[in-house]
């Protein structure tokens, strides 16, 4: 925990694998009691549409529980992932941890309401 965020660092590829124990350790987090997250995708060298989608669903589950959620990333491939899965737009991007939680939580970690939003986004 670190200024009201709960920092979840993902491994350094996001893909069929590892993105149940990345959506995992947020649901755990959540049932702590924890409701302001930041994503730290800055060793993360991969995501595919299956890190995608699990993104999204926790993101629904995070917004279900009244809270937020940034993502700390500089990597410019995989803000173009979330750019052609149509998300880049969605979510607060930070170029590391510490500017990601320079400030306490607020509803503004997520952009847009994701309500209609699928579970699995679909790259273009």
């Amino acid at each position: 925990m670190a200024n009201g965020w709960a920092v979840v660092e993902a491994n350094e590829e996001i893909d069929i694998a590892s993105a149940p124990l990345v959506q995992a350790a947020v649901i755990r987090r959540l049932a702590q009691g924890h409701r302001h997250f930041v994503l730290d995708l800055c060793s993360t060298s991969f995501l595919d549409s299956m890190g995608l989608g699990m993104i999204v669903a926790v993101t629904k589950r995070i917004k279900s529980h009244h809270g937020s959620l940034r993502i700390a990333c500089s990597d410019e491939w995989l803000l173009h992932v979330f750019f052609l899965g149509g998300l880049r737009h969605v979510y607060s991007f930070h170029d590391s941890v510490e500017q990601a939680i320079a400030q306490s939580p607020t509803q503004r970690g997520l952009l847009v309401d994701l309500a209609g939003a699928t579970d699995a986004p679909q790259l273009q």
